[in-house]
Protein backbone atom coordinates (compact mmCIF):
# COMPACT_ATOMS: atom_id res chain seq x y z
CA UNK A 1 0.00 0.00 0.00
CA UNK A 2 1.35 3.69 -0.50
CA UNK A 3 2.16 6.02 1.77
CA UNK A 4 -1.00 8.45 3.10
CA UNK A 5 -0.38 11.86 1.57
CA UNK A 6 -1.77 15.04 2.53
CA UNK A 7 -1.06 18.61 0.58
CA UNK A 8 -3.37 21.78 1.13
CA UNK A 9 -3.21 23.79 -2.44
CA UNK A 10 -4.16 27.42 -2.59
CA UNK A 11 -6.22 26.96 -5.59
CA UNK A 12 -6.08 30.23 -7.60
CA UNK A 13 -9.06 31.41 -9.97
CA UNK A 14 -9.39 29.81 -13.31
CA UNK A 15 -8.63 26.25 -12.23
CA UNK A 16 -10.51 23.52 -12.01
CA UNK A 17 -10.29 20.77 -9.35
CA UNK A 18 -9.38 17.64 -11.10
CA UNK A 19 -6.00 16.82 -13.01
CA UNK A 20 -7.29 16.37 -16.64
CA UNK A 21 -9.16 19.16 -18.71
CA UNK A 22 -12.86 18.81 -19.82
CA UNK A 23 -11.69 21.20 -22.88
CA UNK A 24 -8.52 22.19 -24.53
CA UNK A 25 -7.26 25.20 -22.88
CA UNK A 26 -8.21 24.42 -19.31
CA UNK A 27 -6.02 24.52 -16.25
CA UNK A 28 -6.24 22.07 -13.73
CA UNK A 29 -4.58 20.71 -10.63
CA UNK A 30 -1.31 19.41 -12.48
CA UNK A 31 -0.69 22.74 -13.66
CA UNK A 32 -0.05 23.52 -9.90
CA UNK A 33 2.19 20.66 -8.87
CA UNK A 34 4.14 17.92 -8.96
CA UNK A 35 1.89 15.98 -6.78
CA UNK A 36 2.12 12.49 -5.86
CA UNK A 37 0.33 10.34 -8.89
CA UNK A 38 -2.33 8.74 -6.76
CA UNK A 39 -3.08 11.88 -4.61
CA UNK A 40 -7.08 13.50 -5.73
CA UNK A 41 -9.22 16.64 -4.82
CA UNK A 42 -10.56 15.75 -1.05
CA UNK A 43 -13.85 17.69 -2.23
CA UNK A 44 -13.73 20.85 -4.71
CA UNK A 45 -14.06 24.33 -5.95
CA UNK A 46 -15.72 25.62 -8.80
CA UNK A 47 -13.43 26.62 -11.12
CA UNK A 48 -14.11 30.33 -10.55
CA UNK A 49 -13.41 30.21 -6.43
CA UNK A 50 -10.34 30.31 -5.16
CA UNK A 51 -8.87 29.44 -1.78
CA UNK A 52 -8.31 26.07 0.47
CA UNK A 53 -7.97 22.66 -1.78
CA UNK A 54 -6.98 19.56 0.18
CA UNK A 55 -5.66 17.22 -1.45
CA UNK A 56 -4.59 13.20 -0.04
CA UNK A 57 -4.47 9.29 -1.65
CA UNK A 58 -6.49 8.82 2.10
CA UNK A 59 -9.81 7.24 1.07
CA UNK A 60 -11.06 7.24 4.84
CA UNK A 61 -10.44 11.11 4.83
CA UNK A 62 -12.66 11.84 1.85
CA UNK A 63 -15.29 9.37 3.35
CA UNK A 64 -15.13 11.48 6.43
CA UNK A 65 -15.22 14.50 5.27
CA UNK A 66 -17.32 14.40 2.62
CA UNK A 67 -20.41 12.60 4.42
CA UNK A 68 -23.00 15.18 5.33
CA UNK A 69 -23.57 13.02 8.61
CA UNK A 70 -20.18 14.50 9.89
CA UNK A 71 -21.13 18.16 9.25
CA UNK A 72 -17.82 19.90 9.05
CA UNK A 73 -17.57 23.57 9.25
CA UNK A 74 -15.77 25.06 5.97
CA UNK A 75 -15.31 28.69 6.25
CA UNK A 76 -15.46 31.30 3.00
CA UNK A 77 -14.58 35.01 2.49
CA UNK A 78 -16.69 36.06 -0.20
CA UNK A 79 -16.64 39.85 -1.92
CA UNK A 80 -20.04 40.97 -2.49
CA UNK A 81 -21.65 43.70 -4.40
CA UNK A 82 -23.76 46.20 -2.21
CA UNK A 83 -23.24 46.52 1.35
CA UNK A 84 -25.45 43.45 3.36
CA UNK A 85 -27.55 45.22 6.12
CA UNK A 86 -28.21 42.94 9.38
CA UNK A 87 -31.13 41.56 8.00
CA UNK A 88 -29.48 39.67 5.04
CA UNK A 89 -26.99 38.75 7.48
CA UNK A 90 -29.66 37.08 9.43
CA UNK A 91 -31.09 35.66 6.52
CA UNK A 92 -28.00 34.07 5.64
CA UNK A 93 -27.55 32.91 9.27
CA UNK A 94 -31.04 31.23 9.41
CA UNK A 95 -30.76 29.50 5.57
CA UNK A 96 -32.72 30.51 2.97
CA UNK A 97 -34.35 28.55 -0.05
CA UNK A 98 -32.21 27.82 -3.22
CA UNK A 99 -32.71 26.26 -6.52
CA UNK A 100 -30.39 22.75 -6.25
CA UNK A 101 -30.90 20.70 -9.27
CA UNK A 102 -34.58 21.98 -9.67
CA UNK A 103 -35.60 21.35 -6.47
CA UNK A 104 -35.98 24.02 -3.79
CA UNK A 105 -33.18 23.19 -0.93
CA UNK A 106 -33.30 25.29 2.64
CA UNK A 107 -29.61 25.96 3.86
CA UNK A 108 -28.78 25.22 7.26
CA UNK A 109 -28.29 27.43 9.42
CA UNK A 110 -24.85 29.43 8.85
CA UNK A 111 -22.23 31.80 10.24
CA UNK A 112 -22.28 35.46 8.53
CA UNK A 113 -20.63 38.24 9.03
CA UNK A 114 -19.04 41.46 7.63
CA UNK A 115 -15.06 41.22 7.48
CA UNK A 116 -13.57 44.63 9.12
CA UNK A 117 -11.18 45.68 8.63
CA UNK A 118 -11.69 44.33 5.13
CA UNK A 119 -8.85 41.66 4.30
CA UNK A 120 -5.97 42.13 2.71
CA UNK A 121 -6.04 39.63 0.07
CA UNK A 122 -3.92 39.60 -3.37
CA UNK A 123 -5.43 40.85 -6.50
CA UNK A 124 -7.12 38.20 -8.25
CA UNK A 125 -5.81 37.16 -12.31
CA UNK A 126 -8.20 38.29 -14.02
CA UNK A 127 -8.99 41.10 -11.93
CA UNK A 128 -12.79 41.81 -10.62
CA UNK A 129 -14.67 44.19 -12.53
CA UNK A 130 -14.37 47.38 -10.90
CA UNK A 131 -18.00 49.68 -10.45
CA UNK A 132 -17.45 53.15 -8.81
CA UNK A 133 -21.06 53.65 -8.23
CA UNK A 134 -21.64 50.52 -6.91
CA UNK A 135 -19.83 49.59 -3.63
CA UNK A 136 -18.33 45.89 -2.45
CA UNK A 137 -18.37 44.03 0.68
CA UNK A 138 -16.39 40.92 1.88
CA UNK A 139 -18.19 38.68 4.46
CA UNK A 140 -17.46 35.68 6.15
CA UNK A 141 -19.45 32.77 5.79
CA UNK A 142 -19.37 29.09 7.40
CA UNK A 143 -21.38 26.63 6.69
CA UNK A 144 -21.43 22.75 7.02
CA UNK A 145 -22.63 21.62 4.12
CA UNK A 146 -21.18 22.40 0.07
CA UNK A 147 -24.36 22.01 -2.45
CA UNK A 148 -23.34 22.82 -5.69
CA UNK A 149 -22.46 27.04 -6.09
CA UNK A 150 -24.40 27.54 -2.63
CA UNK A 151 -22.43 30.11 -1.32
CA UNK A 152 -23.04 32.00 -4.76
CA UNK A 153 -26.92 31.36 -4.78
CA UNK A 154 -27.13 31.75 -0.99
CA UNK A 155 -25.56 35.94 -1.63
CA UNK A 156 -27.21 35.97 -4.72
CA UNK A 157 -30.60 35.18 -3.08
CA UNK A 158 -30.57 37.98 -0.21
CA UNK A 159 -29.68 40.42 -2.89
CA UNK A 160 -25.99 40.34 -2.78
CA UNK A 161 -24.45 38.75 -6.03
CA UNK A 162 -20.99 37.42 -5.24
CA UNK A 163 -17.70 38.77 -7.08
CA UNK A 164 -14.74 37.05 -5.65
CA UNK A 165 -15.36 33.51 -3.36
CA UNK A 166 -12.10 32.47 -1.15
CA UNK A 167 -12.62 29.08 1.02
CA UNK A 168 -10.10 29.70 3.72
CA UNK A 169 -10.52 27.43 5.79
CA UNK A 170 -12.22 23.71 7.03
CA UNK A 171 -12.94 23.33 10.35
CA UNK A 172 -9.51 24.27 11.77
CA UNK A 173 -6.94 23.88 8.93
CA UNK A 174 -6.41 27.03 7.56
CA UNK A 175 -4.93 28.24 4.41
CA UNK A 176 -3.15 31.45 6.30
CA UNK A 177 0.10 32.79 4.51
CA UNK A 178 0.20 30.06 1.98
CA UNK A 179 0.02 32.29 -1.36
CA UNK A 180 -1.69 31.60 -4.29
CA UNK A 181 -0.64 28.82 -6.39
CA UNK A 182 1.26 26.90 -3.88
CA UNK A 183 0.89 23.82 -1.67
CA UNK A 184 2.55 22.65 1.63
CA UNK A 185 2.20 18.77 2.74
CA UNK A 186 1.06 18.37 6.34
CA UNK A 187 1.77 14.81 8.55
CA UNK A 188 -1.74 12.87 8.83
CA UNK A 189 -1.72 13.72 12.65
CA UNK A 190 -1.85 17.33 11.83
CA UNK A 191 -4.45 17.02 8.89
CA UNK A 192 -6.78 14.77 11.33
CA UNK A 193 -6.00 17.01 13.84
CA UNK A 194 -7.50 20.16 12.28
CA UNK A 195 -10.20 18.79 10.73
CA UNK A 196 -11.66 17.35 14.17
CA UNK A 197 -11.20 13.83 12.54
CA UNK A 198 -10.90 10.61 14.71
Amino acid sequence: MSQLRYFVLHKPYGYLSQFTPEEAGQLTLADLGPFPPDVYPIGRLDQDSEGLLLLSNDAKLNAKLLDPRHAHWRTYWVQVEGNPDAEALQQLRNGVDIRINKKTHHTLPAKAKVLEPQPGIAERNPPIRYRANIPETWLELSLQEGKNRQVRRMCAKVGFPVLRLLRIKIENLALEELPMGAHQEYAQSEIYQALKIK
